[in-house]
C-alpha cells in the first residue's frame, strides 16, 4: 500500500512537471471572458490579416490578443482595441464588453497620447536637434499629463471589470544600437529608445499603482529592434506608412505573445 502510494504520487509530481515543461497545464485552457483593448499594437496593425469588419482599426488574426484566445480558449473574446486610440478612444467606445463577469484584460495604451506618429516623423525628416527636442516634448507630456489619463482609463477598467486580471503591455525599444544601420542617426536612435524606456516606466507605475500586472516586451524584442538584422518591427514603409514602426507577425507572435501567457 505504501508502495502504491508513493508510486502514485511520483506519478502525479512527473505529469505535473511534464505540464510545466510543457505548457501544457490547465491554468488557461478554460477562462473567463477575455477583453482586448488599446492601441495599433494591440489591434495587430503591421501583422497583415486584417479582419474585414473591423474596418480602420485593423484588427488582426495574427494580433497577440487574437493567438492568445485561439490558444486559451476563453469562454467569450471581445477585441475592441484599434489603430490610432488613445486613453480617451478607449473611455468612449472600447469597454462595452467589460463587466463583472470579464476575467482577464489586456491593453496597450499611452503612445498615441504622447505624440508617438509625431516624434517618428520629426526625427525621420529633421534634424538631430529637432528630434531631441520633439522627444523632450513628448517626455514633458508624459510627465505631466499623460498619468493622470492613464489613470482615468484603469479606473473605468477597474470599475466594469472588478474581478478581471488586468495586463498592461508596454512598448519595444526600436532600434539596436551601436551597428551600422542605414536611415537614422545613432544620436536619433538612441533618443528613440530612451523615449520608449521613459514611456514604459511611467505606464509600469500606474499599472502598479492600480494593481495590474505589467507585461514588459523589451526583453522579449532584445535581438529582433531595428538594425538587427533579425527586426521585429517594420521600418519606415512609404507604400504603407500606416504600418512604419510597428511589429510584424513575428513581433505579434514572439514578442507580446509571451509576455501576456507570462503575465496572465
Amino acid at each position: 500500500m505504501r508502495r502504491s502510494r508513493f508510486a502514485a504520487y511520483v506519478g502525479s509530481l512527473l505529469l505535473a512537471l511534464a505540464a510545466v515543461l510543457t505548457g501544457t497545464g490547465t491554468a488557461h485552457a478554460a477562462t473567463g471572458p477575455y477583453a482586448a483593448l488599446g492601441d495599433s499594437y494591440s489591434s495587430g496593425v503591421g501583422s497583415g490579416s486584417y479582419i474585414g469588419s473591423s474596418g480602420d482599426c485593423k484588427r488582426s488574426t495574427k494580433a497577440y490578443p487574437y493567438l492568445w484566445a485561439a490558444a486559451h480558449s476563453p469562454s467569450s473574446f471581445a477585441f475592441t482595441a484599434c489603430s490610432g486610440a488613445r486613453t480617451g478612444d478607449v473611455l468612449a467606445s472600447q469597454l462595452t464588453p467589460l463587466n463583472a463577469a470579464t476575467a482577464l484584460v489586456s491593453i496597450s495604451i499611452g503612445g498615441n497620447d504622447a505624440g508617438f506618429s509625431d516624434v517618428m516623423t520629426t526625427c525621420v525628416l529633421q534634424s538631430d536637434s529637432a528630434c531631441l527636442a520633439r522627444i523632450n516634448t513628448a517626455k514633458a507630456y508624459v510627465d505631466a499629463t499623460l498619468p493622470g489619463q492613464l489613470d482615468n482609463v484603469y479606473s473605468a477598467i477597474a470599475s466594469r471589470a472588478p474581478n478581471a486580471h488586468v495586463v498592461v503591455l508596454g512598448y519595444p525599444r526600436f532600434y539596436k544600437l551601436g551597428t551600422t544601420c542605414l536611415g537614422l542617426s545613432e544620436t536619433k536612435r538612441k533618443a528613440i529608445n530612451d523615449a520608449a524606456d521613459y514611456l514604459d516606466t511611467a505606464t509600469a507605475k500606474r499599472a502598479a499603482n492600480h494593481g495590474f500586472a505589467w507585461g514588459d516586451v523589451r526583453s522579449t524584442f532584445t535581438g529582433h529592434e531595428l538594425c538587427s538584422g533579425s527586426a521585429w518591427l517594420h521600418s519606415l514603409n512609404l507604400l504603407n506608412i500606416g504600418e512604419s514602426y510597428h511589429p510584424t507577425a513575428a513581433g505579434q507572435s514572439g514578442g507580446y505573445l509571451p509576455v501576456l501567457n507570462s503575465a496572465a
